[in-house]
């Protein structure tokens, strides 16, 4: 018990390691998915029609780091609280930030690595519920901490047109 409790107490004990610790552990997880995305990024996907509304390919990975490092900050405050007068509610918060997190790997997973469009957008559904009920979750933690989760849902809602996108012309 003594080692659990030195790890919900660890952003107070040691603010600026665990906030590394949670940026970067975020950015690990949240890279994982790139595993599937190389898997049709250079054969399946170029021979896809691109809709009109496509980025350029090159501004996925700016945008993507840029998000996991807020969610990580995010996970940071939240993580703050799982020792104090809000525990339970910081732990419950950071359970549905990790089953969150397993959808939005299985979106590349299901995207890239079954090349599946449909599938991909019942997916990129599922995973936009979950991260409005984690900004949910997180707000009642800390209000900053669900605030820096809303450029995620703007960016997943843009890929979620995106991704029907592709489907309807494909």
């Amino acid at each position: 018990m003594a080692s659990n409790s030195r790890l919900w107490s660890l952003p107070n004990r040691r603010p600026w390691l665990s906030l590394l610790f949670a940026i970067i552990g975020t950015e690990l997880v949240g890279a994982s998915g790139s595993i599937f995305t190389s898997m049709g990024l250079s054969t399946w996907y170029p021979t896809l029609t691109r809709p009109a509304i496509a980025p350029p390919d090159w501004i996925f990975a700016p945008v993507w780091t840029v998000l996991f490092a807020l969610m990580g900050v995010a996970v940071w405050l939240v993580w703050r609280k799982a020792s104090g007068e809000r525990a339970h509610a910081a732990r419950l918060a950071l359970a549905l930030f990790a089953g969150h997190f397993v959808v939005n790997i299985a979106w590349s997973a299901v995207y890239f690595g079954l090349q599946s469009l449909r599938g991909g957008l019942v997916v990129i559904v599922v995973l936009w519920a979950l991260i409005v009920a984690t900004i949910g979750a997180f707000a009642r933690v800390d209000r900053r901490a669900g605030l820096l989760l809303v450029p995620y849902l703007a960016w997943v809602s843009f890929a979620a047109y995106l991704n029907y996108a592709f489907w309807a012309v494909n």
